[in-house]
């Protein structure tokens, strides 16, 4: 049972996830729409959660073990590939969708199809990976 005390307790996970929260929370009011609520259960969009989630914890890293340390260095590397990901390969996925989805949107207009619309919004732009991690970094440097 140690071993769950010990999670509880792990304020460098508990304050990043919050971070995480906290970026899907703000997701609501970057939309099209002045509020909606929808947007804080999608990925992608602003600002990026999940640059959010590993920059806090990355900060909270270097603050407790110093930014020398062998599990900062490990941290800031985890982070850096996924904030790539989330703008790079994610983004890309987000394109293609869009791209199928107008192929559908045009055979269907020929021949009627049953075809549900994949999801397009599920990368990031460079300036939303930006402000995610910009977001996890004063997070994680406030608490």
């Amino acid at each position: 049972m140690e071993f769950f005390s010990e999670i509880f307790a792990n304020k460098i996970l508990w304050v990043s996830v919050f971070s995480c929260f906290l970026a899907q929370f703000l997701k609501i009011f970057t939309g099209k729409r002045k509020v909606d609520i929808g947007r804080m259960f999608i990925s992608g969009g602003m600002p990026s959660s999940h640059s959010s989630f590993v920059t806090c914890m990355s900060t909270m890293v270097g603050v407790q073990y110093g930014f020398d340390s062998a599990i900062f260095a490990i941290s800031a590397v985890i982070s850096c590939i996924i904030m790539y990901d989330a703008s790079g390969v994610r983004q890309a996925v987000g394109k293609q969708a869009t791209l199928l989805n107008q192929l559908i949107e045009d055979w269907h207009q020929k021949k009627p199809i049953k075809q549900e619309k994949l999801k397009e919004l599920i990368g990031h732009t460079p300036k939303q990976v930006f402000f995610g991690g910009l977001l996890g970094i004063l997070i994680g440097t406030i608490f």
